[in-house]
């Protein structure tokens, strides 16, 4: 038993807490099982890992820059995190040692259930956020039942995850494929929640056109025409941002986030702000790169393994479709984070600390969903949306979290705090039960899931549901763009739903048998 935990422990850290492995492995078995020839598994494989180790890239370079950038805001408005009895690391070191065995088993259940139901067509592949999503259950569990056994932890944790990880890209897919156009992939991100929130929000206010205020088409005066080069405007309002932030925070926090630098402040401000637009435009161009090669790679195990799935996949897959939308939205939910910050310390009521990372793709997830629905209204609504979530996050979660990982609540996407409080809720409604309480959340967890997918198989008869999964070369087609049709065909009638093809050699045949049967002559 020792040896098994040791090895899917392995795994866990080795393989799905390594996204560019994950992917790597992923590519390499997709070209594999289509059986191509071996510099196309070669080049596919390692382009696809290039792709994401360059988008990691250029996530560090701006993650780096907004994590001196919060710490600068936060001693600039005078504000410091309140305290905890626990730490995340105390957490990990503890009962959350068993976060990469739950990542394991779940990641073999939710495969499993993508295999048995027709409906569960994604595989969830977003590796960093399988680790937090399993802390965050992990703690909810723990909570609750301080002294749950190890092994039920393991088991009820993956249960829950792997439906998660089943159920999460379902919910988006309508969304997501109105936005990109198609779907030949789906989205993996603990944003969902503000995109659904953003998506469907702004239909239900009415808030704009799609197409009439779409972000992309704004229009702009001559004279700040620039601010439609995406790369401009984000190094150009960081900049105001930082400079004004330095400006009024204490030397020392700035001394400290400068580091060895040599730099005046507001040169060093300048750098970094700089360096977040480079970060910016890294990552696009990682994701083209990743896209382009792993979405038709993914055929393979589509074909072969898991019939007709397709891969779900990190966020920032979808910023290249609306690079302004991403930057309002962020914009958006950054301002009305700050405000309430201010709010929440006039009232007394909490110290909150400016996520600026969770501001950042939370944000961006917020504004290109808004905008694919509503235009640039829409796009600042998804932002608003996430920073309300995120102030209201931190004062409800740090409390709920304070005996195992109160870093949950601040460090947090919009779905840890709706998938961790419903998990936390639940078992406590159920704690008169003892350590059946979560053996229970667990099973109904598991038959709701098994339920869902169910009615949604049997709803699978149109073509968009059954059709064969990604394309088979280059980077997914643009937005509002289908797969072209084959050679020489055209649409003919249908057959139990699903369109057929005629081809165009058949069409004097056809018109010689119609002319023969009412007598028509040539």
């Amino acid at each position: 038993m020792e040896l098994l935990q040791d090895i899917l422990t392995g795994i866990a850290n080795n393989i799905f807490n390594q996204v560019p492995i994950l992917i790597g492995l992923i590519a390499l078995a997709g070209l594999l099982l289509q059986r191509k020839p071996v510099e196309a598994v070669v080049g596919g494989t390692i382009r696809a890992v290039v792709g994401v180790v360059i988008l990691m890239l250029g996530v560090e370079i701006f993650v780096g820059g907004l994590v001196a950038f919060q710490a600068i805001v936060a001693s600039a408005v005078g504000l410091e995190p309140p305290a905890a009895t626990s730490t995340l690391n105390d957490f990990l070191g503890g009962q959350g040692s068993a976060v990469p065995l739950i990542i394991a088993v779940g990641f073999a259940i939710h495969v499993l259930l993508v295999r048995i139901f027709p409906a569960a067509r994604y595989v969830y592949l977003t590796g960093h956020l399988m680790f937090w999503m399993s802390i965050v259950i992990a703690a909810s569990l723990v909570e609750v039942l301080t002294d749950i056994p190890r092994t039920t932890l393991i088991i009820v944790g993956a249960v829950i995850i792997a439906c998660y990880w089943t159920l999460q890209p379902l919910w988006i897919a309508p969304l997501m494929k109105r936005l990109m156009g198609h779907d030949q992939f789906g989205l993996g991100h603990t944003t969902s929640t503000v995109a659904l929130l953003a998506g469907y929000g702004s239909r239900a206010l009415r808030l704009g056109d799609a197409q009439r205020h779409d972000s992309e088409k704004l229009k702009l005066p001559r004279s700040i025409s620039f601010f439609k080069d995406i790369n401009v405007s984000t190094a150009l309002i960081i900049a105001v941002i930082m400079l004004v932030a330095i400006a009024f925070a204490d030397s020392a926090v700035v001394q400290e986030q400068m580091g060895d630098s040599q730099l005046l402040p507001w040169a060093w401000g300048l750098t970094q702000a700089l360096r977040f637009a480079a970060g910016i435009a890294i990552l696009l161009f990682g994701v083209r790169m990743f896209l382009a090669e792993i979405v038709p790679a993914f055929k393979g195990i589509s074909d072969k393994v898991l019939p007709g799935t397709r891969p779900a996949l990190d966020i920032p897959v979808v910023f290249p479709k609306a690079p302004t939308a991403v930057m309002i939205g962020f914009l958006s939910s950054t301002v009305v984070f700050l405000v309430l910050m201010g709010v929440f310390a006039a009232a007394g009521w909490f110290v909150l600390v400016p996520p600026m990372i969770m501001l950042f793709f939370g944000g961006g997830s917020g504004g290109v969903f808004g905008n694919a629905v509503a235009g640039w209204r829409g796009a600042v609504f998804g932002g608003l949306v996430n920073g309300v979530l995120l102030a209201f996050g931190q004062w409800i979660g740090w409390g709920l979290y304070d005996s195992t990982a109160p870093e949950i609540a601040t460090l947090a996407d919009p779905d840890w705090y709706a998938v961790g409080w419903l998990v936390l809720g639940a078992t406590q409604l159920l704690e008169p039960l003892g350590a059946a309480a979560v053996w229970v959340v667990a099973g109904a967890v598991l038959v709701a899931t098994v339920a869902i997918l169910m009615v949604l198989s049997r709803r699978r008869t149109t073509p968009d549901e059954t059709s064969a999964a990604p394309v088979t070369s280059g980077a997914p087609a643009s937005a509002g763009s289908s797969a072209p049709a084959a050679a020489g065909t055209s649409a003919g009638p249908t057959t139990g739903g699903a369109p057929t093809a005629r081809s165009t050699e058949n069409r004097p045949a056809d018109t010689a048998r119609r002319r023969q049967a009412t007598g028509e002559t040539s």
